[in-house]
């Protein structure tokens, strides 16, 4: 019988897992391994993915993949699942949050042989580790404060953050992404491994959720593996507690032989005794004390014995690549082709493991990567029925369900998803975000107009006046006062993806998206989108498949990003006024229709092939952390701010000049004689079927490739405001425009995203194909209007 065929609400025991490559080892690393116990509990609401309980967290995974997975021993879900704990748990407590256990009292835990001791003004490099939805984040934001800053790693776009720990210079902690595994299953798992082997940071901060230890902790054993100093952050202890649940952290911390802090991040508790036991195991580069976790009394030790001979005949390879040995074995019993490539292995070696794998998989009765798997498991089992008391069902949990009936409901998820997206756009563009842009703008135009006055009785040159006031603050400041409004929509959307929504819609979304060509992981960049183009499409590096992340990114500029809001804002409120919020809806219709078209020709031509399967952990409702989304806000405000004071500056500038000088650098008195008419006089005519072939127009066009905001600006000082612009267009001109506003290329930011994930090709082809796309339906609309008699 296959996990497709399981009733709704019933419980069976994984027999084996079928399929093979990347997304078995995924299906592995995340605890669908034989034997285990997992229940049904839900369809989505188009009838797939389903949604399982695997030891304590729920999964989504696609009716497809799940027929590759055979069960048996179905039975009704057992309700009874608390387990008890041996004697020796019930002879030791354990400390509460924030207080020193007594392993740790007096330096005990740090009385391991010390290889060696950094130098004193050496600077401490922590890499902080987790499972997605762990509170990694949170402590992140916890240990740095503000002090934290936002790169790259080296080859890859994911985002590198890092900062120093407060209150201790000379520390840097790298916010690695948030993985289940260091499979090489996505590019982040690979680039956390990559980081931890090569830049070998002077120890990792593992961050656990307690009330999932036993999935998170198979991260930790991989980690362990690495011969780096760990330290564990214990997270989500208040809850544990509070649901009845308990951790034994002394005898954790014995059984695993590195240090184990209980701490709750939302609540800052545990906080100092982390960094201060992170601080002394990097000093003193004290690294765990067992990194072996295979018995000899498994299966006759059969694992046991397979890694220990790959250990002894990879020494040499292991040292010269710098993989430690007893990760490079497992490594290679799964048959990760990374490692192989990097420990750079002699044929006799490949055919000796080749021999001693094939044993291993007789004497275990498991192929390869399901032995390694279940060894990992078991060792965790036995850890956590010796030190986990587990909570009765969490209020969080509860809570989660209640919300899922409406949320997820088969008649409920998107129609609520719908009214949620509209609810966001309408405060952001009708409330919130315009009452707020209003204030600001006034704002900008008090100071404006005071600028003016003392420009004029100080007598300032008249060029110079007209760089400040026109170019200076009528540019610049009117895509400024549009802050508030992307302030606002970046809220809403943090608010859905802290909050767990968000891998909600990823879910019930699958299905549509599939039949598209996507999975429902494509979802949230498409989303991002809205937001910003750059984030959007660095966050298709979470998709697995080449060929998903290229779609993602072609169908990306299709949604109206926010630097597309002031472009539609200036043009509703003064081509449609009383009609504004019908209009901005009607163009992210128009731009979500036609990511549909493009998505459909792009699935049976330039994208030819099956989405990448959908495998998702549904976490539980969180209150979203008020620090957490202040930070992101800060970061997008400030983001964009400088993109006013930086690219959208120095363009204005540039534009000004070249509006106001001629060929021969003189001053002009009639804009037409201008350098910049002279050049957009070539390109204008290409646009006089869409209606706005002026050198105008096609002036804010070509700014609007530097950032989309600057269009507005250009407008604001080409035409002097706008109702210069209305006088120069008609209701369908204006709504031409701002349709090919909508469609043609993003903005080069978004493209120079495009060419680091994708290359340069992909990039050029997206600016060529946008335009091109953009031209044919602003003329369809344009020529449909005329025929139709409107103006």
């Amino acid at each position: 019988m296959n996990l497709q065929d399981l009733e709704l609400g019933k419980m069976a025991t994984i027999k084996s897992v079928g399929g093979s490559g990347a997304l078995r080892q995924h299906f592995l690393d995340m605890g669908l391994i034989p034997g285990t116990d997992i229940t049904l509990l839900k369809y989505a609401p188009l009838g797939d993915p389903m949604v399982l309980l695997v030891t304590d967290y729920e999964l989504s995974i696609r009716l497809a993949d799940a027929s590759n997975i055979e069960i048996e021993n179905v039975r009704d879900k057992d309700e009874d699942y608390k387990r008890t704990v041996n004697s020796k748990y019930k002879e030791i407590s354990h400390p509460a949050i924030g207080e020193k256990s007594q392993v740790n009292e007096d330096n005990k835990d740090h009385n391991k042989e010390k290889t060696s001791v950094k130098a004193k003004n050496e600077k401490l490099t922590f890499a902080l580790v987790g499972n997605q939805n762990s509170g990694k984040t949170t402590l992140f934001n916890r240990l740095t404060g503000s002090n934290q800053h936002v790169g790259n790693f080296p080859g890859v776009t994911v985002d590198r953050k890092s900062g120093q720990i407060k209150g201790y210079p000379n520390t840097e902690v790298v916010d690695l992404p948030g993985i289940y595994s260091l499979s090489p299953y996505t590019s982040e798992e690979i680039v956390s491994r990559e980081f931890v082997i090569k830049e070998k940071p002077s120890a990792i901060i593992n961050i656990v959720d307690a009330t999932n230890i036993e999935r998170n902790l198979y991260l930790t054993m991989q980690l362990l593996e690495l011969d780096v100093p760990v330290v564990i952050a214990l997270n989500m202890m208040d809850e544990m507690n509070g649901n009845g649940g308990s951790v034994n952290i002394n005898l954790l911390e014995e059984l695993i032989q590195v240090p184990v802090v209980p701490i709750s991040a939302a609540k800052n508790q545990g906080i100092e005794e982390l960094i201060k036991h992170a601080i002394h195991i990097a000093k003193y580069n004290e690294k765990p004390g067992r990194k072996d976790f295979c018995s000899e009394d498994d299966f006759g030790g059969a694992v046991h014995r397979a890694i220990h001979s790959i250990m002894s005949l990879i020494e040499d390879h292991s040292k010269k690549s710098g993989i430690p040995a007893r990760f490079a074995a497992s490594k290679l019993i799964e048959g990760d082709k990374l490692v192989i490539e990097a420990l750079n292995l002699h044929s006799s070696d490949k055919l000796a493991i080749g021999s001693i794998v094939s044993q291993m998989e007789s004497e275990r009765n498991l192929d390869r990567a399901a032995a390694i798997a279940d060894m990992r498991f078991r060792f965790i089992r036995r850890v956590c029925h010796e030190t986990v008391i587990k909570p009765k069902e969490s209020k969080e949990h509860e809570r989660s369900k209640k919300l899922d009936k409406i949320f997820t409901g088969k008649w409920t998820a998107i129609p609520v998803f719908v009214g949620i997206m509209a609810l966001i756009f309408y405060l952001t563009f009708n409330v919130i975000g315009a009452g707020l842009q209003e204030l600001l703008a006034k704002l900008i135009e008090i100071i404006t107009d005071k600028v003016d006055v003392i420009l004029t009785n100080s007598g300032v040159a008249a060029p110079i006046h007209s760089l400040i006031i026109d170019a200076i603050f009528e540019g610049v400041g009117t895509v400024l006062s549009f802050v508030p409004i992307i302030v606002v929509l970046y809220f809403f959307l943090s608010i859905l993806e802290d909050s767990g929504y968000m891998a909600r819609v990823a879910f019930f979304m699958d299905k549509i998206l599939r039949k598209l060509g996507l999975s429902g992981r494509s979802i949230v960049p498409l989303l991002i989108g809205f937001g910003c183009s750059v984030p959007a499409v660095m966050s298709t590096r979470t998709l697995p498949s080449e060929r998903d992340r290229k779609m993602t990114q072609l169908l990306i500029p299709f949604m109206s990003c926010s630097a597309k809001m002031p472009i539609y804002a200036f043009f509703a409120s003064a081509f449609f006024p009383g009609k504004a919020a019908l209009v901005m809806v009607m163009l992210y219709f128009i731009g979500i229709i036609m990511a549909i078209v493009v998505a459909v020709i792009g699935k049976y031509t330039v994208f030819k092939g099956e989405a990448v399967p959908f495998v998702m952990e549904l976490p539980n409702y969180r209150m979203p952390g008020i620090k957490n989304v202040v930070m992101l806000l800060w970061d997008k405000a400030k983001d964009f701010i400088m993109r006013a004071f930086t690219v959208i500056f120095i363009g204005t500038i540039v534009v000004w000049f070249l509006q106001n000088f001629n060929p021969y650098f003189h001053l002009v008195t009639n804009q037409e004689d201008s350098i910049l008419a002279l050049v957009a006089g070539f390109i204008a005519p290409i646009f006089i079927p869409l209606g706005f072939g002026t050198w105008k127009m096609v002036t804010s066009l070509i700014s609007g490739f530097l950032a989309k905001e600057s269009v507005v600006s250009m407008l604001s000082v080409l035409f002097g405001g706008i109702e210069g612009v209305r006088s120069q267009m008609s209701n369908l001109t204006a709504f031409t425009f701002l349709v090919f506003c909508l469609l043609y290329t993003p903005c080069v930011a978004a493209v120079a995203s495009i060419k680091r994930e994708s290359g340069g090709k992909a990039a050029i082809f997206m600016v060529l194909f946008q335009c091109v796309v953009a031209y044919l339906i602003a003329l369809i609309i344009h020529t449909v209007g005329l025929v139709i008699g409107l103006h």
